[in-house]
């Protein structure tokens, strides 16, 4: 078997390593959202009562569609504080080109009804009122691959 280059094993180096830090990357960024996910879960729940419910409208290009997000406040009591919070999920709401993502919303928090929220106890003015997804803690075995190939890749390239 002939031997390879330097040249060629440097390559396959830096092909092997760039595979390995998007992979990294994606991964380190999966395992804090699911991190968060985790945390917010473990806030206490308390009642509240949803103040507005409403639909949001953005044209950000005359020439594309019109994006809609749900909108929402509700108000909850934490240590006999009133509070107000128009967070669904940490991240706020998305905004979508589907009208029917807003209006399912809208119909599940009707104005004036009353829900369950979780509020953060280090900063009682966070509450949302859904929790975060854990999608991305189960999905980590994917970006891992390409830390697992990429070192593979360089390990291979410096084999005799």
């Amino acid at each position: 078997m002939p031997q390879r280059s330097t040249g060629s094993r440097v390559y396959l180096t830096l092909v092997g390593f760039a595979l390995a830090l998007v992979g990294g990357i994606f991964a380190a960024l999966m395992w804090r959202s699911f991190q968060r996910a985790r945390v917010v879960d473990s806030w206490p729940v308390v009642p509240c009562i949803i103040l507005r419910s409403d639909v949001e409208e953005r044209q950000i290009d005359p020439n594309g569609a019109v994006e809609r997000r749900f909108a929402v406040l509700f108000g909850y009591e934490w240590q006999g504080q009133p509070m107000e919070s128009a967070l669904l999920k940490l991240r706020g709401s998305m905004w979508t080109s589907k009208p029917q993502g807003a209006d399912a919303l809208i119909e599940r928090y009707p104005e004036g009804s009353r829900q369950e929220c979780r509020v953060n106890p280090a900063d009682p003015s966070v509450a949302v009122l859904e929790p975060e997804s854990k999608a991305p803690g189960y999905s980590l075995w994917f970006p891992l691959l390409f830390v697992v190939g990429g070192l593979g890749v360089m390990g291979g390239a410096w084999r005799k």
